[in-house]
């Protein structure tokens, strides 16, 4: 990896992986990468390249028909756990997966990072070597909550920034229409401000200002929403501040998981509960589909210069398939050159990459 690569139109992206990220790596994102190159959805091409023990990698590797893969090892002896703390990793885990892939994208080596890893390491170390994109005051992280829609609602901040200002959340809001726009194609998505009520003089200072900020926007903002909007499918994107917006993905995982016991206890009982299961599990799995981070993979860091991909701990095979294609979709899509030009509208980013 001598020369330095370029985002320069191409759809042969190189994608650099966390191999040592997550509970079950590197054996998940190898599976994950075989996945991606077996699927090849939506015009996939892309060389993946797999950050972490070499030995441990190959090992896995070796286990599998390899054939179809476009793939290359950089070595990375150190591993970040989901118990470092993030400023930690910057001064004692430079030789880390996860410091050497976002080092890569950096140096522009690769075109994006995918891991799995450390949630606040990788916000961490992807802000201090990438840098901020020009305008943007504060990156953030978002999910996807299922709605009653064809498509799901972007929610962020779910916890990269726990005090906010007004300015950050009408950021957050740009960013996440952009996004929402490139990877479902939805066109002036629409954006709730999360209040304890819809009127304009509900919430704190900063929800009011915000308000206000995001009226007098070109964003389509169609107000304050509650907490019960969120599913309905109301909104294309939400924002919210990050001790909120993480308080309401935990809890969403907590009841999906409630969800999901309740229909295996009664699955487990007399012989009408388990028939009544029986015959409702198509639909129960069509319905949970929706639910499981799975089919989603993991979600955009948005506000950082390069495009990088955060996925759940315990994603699996699946899950780091589709990680990988989303890191593929902000590539191609050019959303964070789209992110400078709306928050920099006379900003010239022919040399932003």
């Amino acid at each position: 990896m001598d020369e330095k690569r370029k985002t320069s139109n191409r759809r042969n992206y190189r994608i650099a992986l966390d191999a040592m990220g997550g509970d079950f790596a590197p054996i998940n994102e190898v599976l994950g990468v075989i996945k991606a190159f077996e699927s090849k959805l939506g015009g996939f091409n892309a060389e993946i390249v797999l950050v972490g023990d070499e030995d441990k990698i190959r090992k896995k590797l070796n286990q599998y028909d390899t054939s179809i893969l476009n793939y290359s090892i950089v070595h990375a002896p150190d591993v970040v756990t989901m118990h470092d703390e993030p400023s930690m990793v910057l001064k004692n885990k430079r030789n880390s997966s996860m410091f050497i892939g976002v080092e890569l994208l950096a140096k522009r080596y690769v075109d994006a990072f995918v891991s799995a890893g450390n949630t606040g390491a990788v916000l961490a170390t992807s802000t201090i070597l990438l840098g901020r994109i020009p305008g943007v005051s504060r990156p953030t992280i978002g999910t996807f909550f299922p709605t009653k829609n064809k498509y799901p609602s972007l929610v962020l901040d779910v916890g990269a920034n726990v005090d906010v200002k007004p300015r950050y959340l009408y950021e957050f809001a740009v960013m996440g229409s952009i996004a929402t726009t490139q990877m479902y194609g939805i066109e002036n998505p629409s954006v709730g401000l999360l209040n304890i009520g819809e009127e304009e003089s509900k919430g704190t200072d900063v929800l009011r200002q915000t308000h206000k900020m995001l009226k007098e926007s070109q964003l389509n903002f169609i107000g304050n929403i509650e907490g019960k909007d969120i599913l309905s499918g109301i909104s294309d994107v939400i924002v919210c501040d990050g001790f909120t917006g993480n308080v309401l993905l935990k809890f969403a995982e907590g009841f999906y998981s409630l969800i999901k016991s309740k229909i295996k206890s009664m699955g487990n009982g007399n012989v009408l509960n388990k028939a009544m299961v029986l015959l409702a599990a198509p639909a129960l799995k069509k319905m949970f589909k929706d639910f499981n981070y799975e089919n989603y993979g993991g979600v955009p860091l948005l506000g950082v210069n390069g495009a990088v991909i955060i996925g759940h701990g315990k994603s699996s095979p699946e899950a780091v398939k589709n990680m990988i294609y989303k890191a593929y979709e902000l590539v191609d899509k050019n959303v964070n050159e789209k992110i400078v030009n709306a928050l920099n509208p006379t900003l010239v980013t022919s040399n932003v990459e």
